[in-house]
């Protein structure tokens, strides 16, 4: 299964879900065959490493991010992934714009999985103060966590 996590800039929401879902997949659901990526739908900072409020808030809950490259969402990762999760609806908007209209049913909106966190969209903390860093990391986590076990599901359904 291979997930692709998707903002504008790719350089703080979206690198932070990358991360965070790699590192509990890694810890939490080992049983899983899992890969991720992320990307941007603007390419305001392709090749920079995530924002340092981003890989700060992270790292002090244990998540490198500092090899993380922006990038901007290719014609061919609408093929290459299985689901492409939108960080909020504008973007979730330009990537079914974008998509071929027999991949749209791939691109989703992350927290579609984790209804229980009250919201459906992980907001932009670039502008913001550094509790908007932290308030991402808590949407990314329990989403993630509700996404692995999606996929669990998933698997288990699947006729062998």
């Amino acid at each position: 299964m291979r997930v692709l996590f998707v903002c504008l800039g790719n350089i703080c929401r979206s690198p932070t879900a990358e991360a965070v879902f790699r590192a509990i997949a890694a810890r939490e659901a080992r049983d899983l065959v899992v890969d991720a990526d992320s990307a941007g739908t603007a390419g305001y900072h392709i090749g920079a490493a995530p924002d340092a409020r981003s890989q700060q808030a992270a790292r002090r809950r244990g998540y490198d991010m500092s090899a993380l490259r922006a990038r901007v969402v290719a014609p061919e990762d609408f093929e290459r992934f299985d689901l492409i999760l939108a960080m909020d609806r504008d973007n979730l908007s330009v990537l079914r714009r974008r998509a071929p209209r027999e991949r749209r049913q791939r691109i989703r909106l992350f927290l579609e999985f984790a209804p229980d966190l009250g919201t459906t969209e992980v907001p932009d903390p670039y502008y913001g103060g550094p509790n908007g860093f932290e308030e991402v990391l808590d949407l990314v986590e329990g989403a993630a966590r509700a996404l692995l076990a999606h996929l669990r599901r998933e698997r288990q359904a699947e006729p062998i």
